[in-house]
C-alpha cells in the first residue's frame, strides 16, 4: 500500500463559462464541447441543474476482484423525466491528450424519489435545458493515470503529495 496523503497542484481560477446545453444534448459530450471550443483542459463543472429526458449512471457497489473490494457496477438507465437536482466535476486530461470529465449528479424522478451517482457519457440527454458553470484551472494540471493501491486510472492532481500521519 502507498502512502497515505494527497495529490495536489496549485494554480488560480481562468475563464469562468456560464453554459446552457439545449434540448436533446448529451450532459457529457455537451460540456466537453464547451470545454473544447474555449481550450479548458483543467477545471471543474462547479454545478448543474435542468432537465433530462432519460437517465444513466453508475453506482458503486462490492467487486470483490478489485484491490480495493469495490467498484463502478454496470450503468443504471431510467426513463425521464428526470430532474438535475445538482452535478458537478472535474476536467482532465488522459495520459494522450484527451479532454476527460468525471461528473457525478443527484437526480430526482417523476415520483420524487432522489438517487445519484456517476454521470455516464452519452446516456442522458437534455429535455428542457442543462445550465452549468465550468471554471478552468490555470496553472494546475490533472493527468488520468493509474493507481495501483485500488487497481483503477484516476484524474490525479500533478506537483506535489501532502503526506498524513496516522
Amino acid at each position: 500500500m502507498g502512502e497515505m496523503g494527497a495529490h495536489y497542484a496549485i494554480g488560480k481560477a481562468g475563464k469562468l463559462i456560464p453554459a446552457r446545453l439545449r434540448t436533446h444534448t448529451d450532459i457529457t459530450n455537451g460540456l466537453k464541447a464547451v470545454c473544447a471550443e474555449n481550450g479548458i483542459k483543467y477545471g471543474a463543472v462547479l454545478f448543474g441543474i435542468g432537465s433530462i429526458r432519460k437517465v444513466t449512471y453508475q453506482i458503486l457497489g462490492p467487486k470483490p476482484e478489485s484491490p480495493m473490494g469495490a467498484g463502478y457496477l454496470d450503468p443504471i438507465t431510467l426513463p425521464g423525466p428526470v430532474e438535475v437536482i445538482s452535478m458537478h466535476g472535474i476536467v482532465f486530461q488522459s495520459d494522450d491528450g484527451q479532454t476527460l470529465l468525471h461528473l457525478h449528479g443527484t437526480f430526482c424522478d417523476k415520483e420524487g424519489k432522489v438517487f445519484g451517482g456517476h454521470i455516464v457519457a452519452g446516456g442522458n440527454p437534455v429535455l428542457a435545458t442543462l445550465d452549468a458553470y465550468i471554471v478552468e484551472a490555470v496553472g494546475a494540471e490533472t493527468i488520468r493515470q493509474m493507481d495501483e493501491d485500488i487497481g483503477m486510472a484516476l484524474g490525479i492532481p500533478q506537483g506535489y503529495f501532502a503526506k498524513v500521519k496516522e
